[in-house]
């Protein structure tokens, strides 16, 4: 393929392509003429459709660039974490210490992006994940920043927030019923913010019941869910398990709006049973913005399909790590951690982007809608 060099990174001198220069702990990010980036993600497993998505995203931003910054190829290094954390830190301790990557993006969800979070300050080499948003990818328990840490989705918090407020405004829902993993825990921190806000807003969570990863049979759950007569239904959790739960509740007779997080944004969803259902999202292609429609016209020409937000932040996360090395001049990880920490700004996709001082990016979210047809109806956005 023809890789083309745009003008998203224009061609500089590149301090250290000749000599090297300074290198992360794990490895030189390359040799001479090369820069190396890990990316890890799903791409087998429940969760393989985010993996496939956020890799075809990145790919496209980096064939954009004619997988080059300034005179150094960039060569992808991907690995397949399963969505499993022994296995992301796996991979991610071979790419720092045996194949010299500068920088990892990824992981794609939370629970690997918390392990493998916790190598980078050792390795001083950055991570940027495009999608995981729990709030502990980028703080530590004691409540201390990550410094190798970014993302360029918003956060856990935020999503239920979200939720919340367009349930109890919009929705004029009085009563919840909330169903979590008590192991995963992206459910969980959705979960909580979401039982916040309702809360506040004056709303009562009348059912709030975990249920365990590799549970498959949620039938008896929803027979006392369908007694507590609930308003709507919160179900924060990956695309297979929020299909499973939503077709046990239209089972049990329950018929009332369901809304999520960005989990559910999957062509594996159960788009029949979940129809009318919302979820909080990273982006729609029925923005009107130029940024997203002419991403979505050429991610369409290049797969045949219309993006989703998991493809939309691949994208936006490589081109934040490849502005970033070119801005540092360097593989150094201390100096690609300097100028990711200064992107003001950014012109992501996702929209208009700056990180705060956590790493996150403070940008806005949207609302979407399921359609029976296997589409989403774009709703508003949210800030």
């Amino acid at each position: 393929m023809k890789r083309i060099l745009t003008g998203f990174l224009a061609v500089s001198l590149f301090a250290l392509a000749a000599c090297g220069g300074g290198a992360p702990a794990g490895g030189s990010g390359g040799g001479a003429d090369t820069i190396k980036i890990g990316w890890i993600g799903p791409l087998s497993g429940e969760n393989k459709t985010y993996g496939e998505s956020t890799k075809r995203g990145v790919e496209l931003a980096l064939e954009e660039m004619g997988y080059k910054i300034g005179d150094k190829t960039v060569e992808l290094i991907a690995g397949d974490d399963r969505s499993d954390s022994t296995e992301a830190v796996n991979l991610a301790t071979k790419m720092m210490t045996q194949d010299g990557v500068a920088a990892i993006i990824g992981p794609v969800t939370s629970g690997p992006a918390i392990a493998v979070s916790a190598m980078t300050e050792t390795y001083k080499v950055p991570m940027i994940t495009a999608t995981a948003t729990a709030p502990k990818v980028t703080v530590n328990d004691d409540g201390a920043r990550k410094p190798f840490v970014f993302r360029a989705c918003f956060i856990n918090p935020f999503q239920g927030q979200a939720a919340a407020n367009f349930a109890s405004e919009e929705l004029g829902a009085k009563r919840a019923a909330v169903l979590y993993d008590k192991g995963n825990d992206y459910t969980i921190g959705l979960a909580e913010a979401f039982r916040a806000t309702f809360e506040a807003n004056g709303g009562e969570v009348i059912a709030w019941q975990s249920y365990g990863g590799d549970d498959t049979d949620f039938s008896a759950i929803m027979t006392n869910v369908s007694a507590l007569k609930p308003d709507v239904l919160y179900l924060p959790d990956y695309y297979g398990r929020v299909s499973l739960i939503a077709k046990a509740a239209k089972d049990k007779g329950i018929d009332v709006p369901m809304l999520g997080g960005d989990g559910w944004d999957s062509p594996d969803l159960d788009f029949e049973t979940l129809a009318g259902g919302y979820f909080t999202a990273h982006y729609s292609d029925q923005d009107e913005r130029e940024a997203v429609q002419s991403f979505a016209t050429k991610f369409q020409e290049r797969y045949g399909e219309r993006p989703d937000s998991f493809a939309a932040l691949g994208y936006d996360a490589a081109k934040l790590l490849m502005g970033a090395i070119e801005r540092a001049g360097s593989t150094d990880g201390e100096a690609i951690r300097a100028a990711l920490q200064s992107t003001h700004d950014f012109p992501a996709v996702g929209g208009q982007l700056t990180f705060d001082e956590w790493g996150n990016p403070i940008k806005s979210a949207v609302l979407l809608q399921v359609q029976a047809d296997g589409t989403y109806k774009y709703i508003t956005n949210v800030d």
